[in-house]
């Protein structure tokens, strides 16, 4: 039977905290630059990916553009969240901001073509905050994720700038097949879309136009216009209980 570096799950979970830590955190940055260089090679090398040296310096000049795009994410979580103190605390204890800054890493090395790493990134840190957002997905400017648990975002999602999602929402694909592979097959969220909790929103054809709030707890197979209010209405009855029912 062929083996397999699965011990490398621990490496790659202590490559990306020091990763994390130092996008933020100059005195870091400069204490492990060369171990998360000299890690990123062995991880790569392991993982039998050639040219290594050039994947690491094209990444490393990504680091500043993903930066960026993390502060203006802080800044959205800021405005939205009404519970928030100070930027402070959302880079140091929202666990939304944790996983979207493991995204934009995981993302710039997909784009490069390394696809194992950065799946190892994205479960590290869905096993921390319990939000699964594939790196192939592309994702926007000033994007906020309020709570997160129970979050999907599928490999082809597309969301643009200034979207707001709530826990338990997928974006997701009507089928499972792996003929499906080369093929788009998530949802497409445009410019400033709010996705309430829990709401469900498959296949790869499907455009939610911009300006649009989905409501909660609903299931969309079909495109939502822009400027669209969708929800999902059921009868509640409140009543007094009578004697011997609780």
């Amino acid at each position: 039977m062929k083996s397999y570096n699965v011990c490398l799950k621990d490496t790659v979970k202590t490559f990306t905290k020091r990763l994390f830590y130092s996008l933020f955190d100059k005195e870091h940055e400069e204490k492990h630059s060369e171990y998360l260089e000299r890690t990123f090679l062995i991880i790569l090398s392991k993982l039998e990916i050639e040219n290594g040296d050039d994947i690491w310096k094209s990444f490393k000049n990504e680091l500043p553009e993903i930066r960026r795009k993390l502060d203006l994410d802080a800044i959205a979580f800021e405005n939205n969240d009404p519970a928030s103190h100070s930027l402070a605390e959302i880079y140091m204890a929202y666990p939304g901001f944790h996983a979207i800054s493991i995204y934009r890493l995981s993302h710039a090395l997909h784009k490069l073509g390394v696809y194992i790493l950065p799946r190892m990134m994205s479960e590290y840190i869905h096993g921390i905050t319990g939000i699964d957002i594939h790196p192939g997905a592309t994702i926007g400017e000033s994007f906020y994720i309020d709570h997160g648990t129970g979050i999907v975002i599928g490999e082809t999602s597309i969301i643009k700038n200034n979207v707001k999602i709530y826990q338990g929402v997928t974006l997701g694909g009507i089928q499972v097949s792996k003929e499906l592979a080369k093929v788009k097959r998530h949802p497409t969220i445009e410019d400033n879309v709010c996705i309430y909790a829990n709401a469900t929103i498959l296949g790869g054809d499907i455009v939610i136009g911009a300006n649009s709030t989905i409501g909660a707890n609903v299931w969309i197979t079909q495109s939502v216009p822009e400027n669209s209010l969708v929800t999902y209405q059921t009868e509640i009855k409140i009543r007094p209980k009578k004697n011997g029912i609780h």
